[in-house]
């Protein structure tokens, strides 16, 4: 019950930011383009004149109301058959327990989603909007679907706004996948339908209310409400991440995995331009991973208990000093990934970030010194081989950020020189 009230307020909350300017403007177009006809005349003349009518209120009131049940509708079904999906991998054990690594990389996934979302409505100028998550800002697709839709609302078929809030609810939308991901994670149809109408049900009043409701509030108002729902959306994304015990190989890893590809993302730019494109949101999403892996393991492993600390074998003590120094060299690197501040460092901005590399180099030692796949003695000749395939892809991610390396495979020309 918690969970759906959780998904309801992210719902409301959420949609006075990202549903306010991603789907608002469709929803007045919807109730603009529509005209009122009267279901029994033959008289062309006095179609016309209903064709230039305003509709009253009450049919707008009504047309919107079918329109958006007719979405949520929608939302609910396809939570039905997510839900249903999700139970088919517990039968086969992908999904079966916290231990499941496909469930745990689905909760980190939406975590950082909703993370991403929360950070991106409290500062909307903070993060680049990823084309996936924003598929309605690519131009020719907005415009296609727009036209489309526009032609089917004039329909004077009383059930027409429900059709169409049906379409609308299964066009992709960034905001959606989280919900949709956690449908998933139920494992149960019923489980999935309940999430989806929990979070269909909390986006209807801004959706019901555009043109509306939202003339009542002013300015100041909404964008308090705007804000709030970051918060709430950031808050149940950190909590998604910082839920189990069980997340705390996980959230290393992709932390380990996340400060990598930000490395080589110059350097391969020209043959993959996407993680330089992203190269900051990469970063930092390494950084907000290497401290959900710490919160984990003093809360978890430690059980706030430090002391303990002292009689782990120096080994992993040796591991622990590396992982803190390895968080401590990211911590200037994430807070100075900001354009301004970037501007006002100047050169001494790239001199900060330098300091990834070393940082990649300790985060390496304290997963084979600490983590619990690589050393340990249980796993044998298999464990170790992870921890030398780890060496391997920290040295081949330094490599790859060589000009020397590229020149000596006749690459030089695709490699890509930091900026002077």
């Amino acid at each position: 019950m918690v969970d759906l009230l959780l998904i309801t307020s992210l719902g409301f909350l959420g949609s006075f930011g990202h549903c306010l300017g991603m789907c608002g403007p469709l929803t007045a177009a919807f109730s603009l383009s529509r005209r009122s006809l009267p279901p029994n005349s033959q008289n062309s003349q006095t179609q016309q004149q209903f064709a230039q009518s305003t509709p009253s209120i009450t049919s707008h009131l009504a047309f919107n109301l079918l329109l958006n049940l007719g979405r949520v509708l929608s939302y609910a079904l396809v939570g039905a058959a997510i839900g249903a999906l999700g139970s088919v991998l517990i039968a086969g054990g992908q999904l079966a327990g916290i231990d499941s690594a496909l469930r745990q990389g689905i909760t980190i996934f939406t975590g950082l989603l909703l993370v991403w979302f929360g950070l991106a409505q409290i500062s909307p100028q903070l993060l680049p909007h990823i084309p996936l998550l924003h598929p309605f800002t690519q131009g020719q697709l907005h415009e296609r679907l727009n036209r489309w839709m526009m032609r089917f609302s004039q329909s004077d078929q009383w059930w027409t706004p429900a059709l169409l809030g049906a379409i609308w609810g299964l066009m992709p939308c960034g905001f959606l996948y989280a919900a949709q991901i956690r449908a998933a994670e139920t494992g149960n149809p019923y489980l999935g339908a309940a999430t989806m109408l929990a979070f269909g049900i909390g986006t209807m009043p801004m959706m019901l209310g555009v043109g509306v409701s939202t003339a009542f509030l002013s300015r100041d108002r909404r964008s308090q409400l705007f804000r709030l729902g970051g918060w709430v959306t950031l808050t149940i994304g950190l909590l998604l991440l910082l839920r189990s015990g069980d997340m705390v190989d996980y959230t290393g890893h992709a932390a380990l995995l996340g400060l990598m590809v930000a490395l080589i993302a110059r350097p391969v730019s020209q043959v993959w331009s996407a993680p330089l494109k992203y190269r900051r949101v990469i970063g930092v999403g390494a950084f907000v991973l290497a401290w959900a892996h710490v919160a984990h393991g003093v809360d978890h492993t430690f059980n706030w208990n430090l002391q303990a600390l002292s009689f782990l074998p120096f080994s992993q003590q040796i591991g622990m000093g590396a992982g803190l120094l390895a968080l401590g060299l990211m911590t200037p690197a994430a807070l100075t990934s900001f354009d301004a501040i970037a501007i006002k460092l100047g050169k001494t901005w790239r001199k900060i970030h330098l300091l990834s590399i070393p940082a990649l180099l300790l985060a390496a030692a304290h997963a084979v010194l600490v983590g619990s796949s690589y050393l340990n003695t249980v796993g044998g000749v298999a464990q170790r081989g992870k921890a030398l395939g780890l060496g391997l892809a920290v040295l081949v991610v330094l490599l790859m950020r060589s000009r020397w390396v590229w020149s000596l495979f006749s690459l030089e020309r695709l490699y890509v020189a930091a900026r002077k």
